[in-house]
């Protein structure tokens, strides 16, 4: 069975000699995982449009126990992520994070629109990174089924307060009143949010598709809007991710 995709290359893996083994977010399909064979006059464009941070045009062909990639057409091509080490290490992350929580076989058009708006707006440098990052996760979380709810204290039902909380591993918001971490002698984790951290986080998931990208905060509220958003991967996926861990090491680097 031949299938024509659109899809963005987000892992690649070489196998024998010249062979690689690619995973493709798709529009149609989800993520997929197929062999790339570099042989015969279509070598080039082959090579091209399957590398890493390519968004491309593909004709796969569905095996027996595989799928085959038999032409691939670049559309857009991400080179420049490739210049600096920290933005390069923050798309390596959004890839494994797409790889994990999008869905396989089936459509995924949301996870790709958001993937190549992040990629597009970490390669022009225009959004601060931890922006970009905080939307990425909370947005992809959201698409996965993931979807915190940010609309008012889970108690008291108050929408705004000078501080809220947010419980990452519950999903949920409590306002300075309702939160009593001494109740508990297991408390749950929170991240103490200002009103421009928890504006933030609230934009992440519930603004529009064109706009979730267009907002700024003071570097405070960015701190902790990016606290709140990687804890909430980690806490609800009971899971960490190497490429975080090594994004992670090059900003430090990066400030020294």
């Amino acid at each position: 069975m031949k299938i024509d995709a659109r899809g963005l290359v987000v892992m690649e893996k070489r196998v024998g000699e010249s062979d690689r083994l690619v995973t493709l977010l798709t529009a149609e399909k989800g993520i997929l995982r197929a062999f790339v064979h570099f042989s015969g006059r279509a070598r080039g464009s082959r090579l091209s449009a399957t590398r890493l941070f390519t968004y491309s045009r593909f004709t796969i062909y569905e095996g027996r126990d595989s799928y085959i990639i038999d032409d691939a057409q670049p559309i857009e091509v991400f080179f420049d992520l490739r210049k600096e080490i920290s933005r390069l290490s923050l798309a390596q992350y959004f890839c494994e994070l797409s790889a994990v929580l999008a869905p396989q076989g089936s459509e995924a058009d949301g996870f790709l629109r958001l993937m190549l708006n992040a990629m597009y707006f970490l390669q022009k440098g225009t959004h601060p990174e931890g922006i970009i990052k905080s939307v990425v996760e909370m947005r992809m979380m959201s698409l996965a089924g993931y979807m915190p709810d940010l609309v008012y204290c889970a108690k008291c039902r108050c929408y705004e307060a000078d501080t809220m909380f947010f419980l990452p591993r519950s999903g949920i918001i409590l306002c300075g009143d309702c939160f009593q971490p001494s109740e508990s002698q297991n408390p749950e984790p929170a991240v103490a949010l200002g009103r421009g951290a928890m504006t933030a986080l609230r934009h992440t998931i519930y603004a529009d598709f064109g706009k979730m990208f267009s907002f700024r905060v003071s570097p405070k509220a960015e701190s902790e809007l990016a606290e709140a958003s990687e804890r909430y991967v980690l806490e609800t996926l009971g899971r960490g991710f190497g490429t975080l861990d090594f994004y992670h090491q090059m900003s430090s680097a990066k400030k020294i």
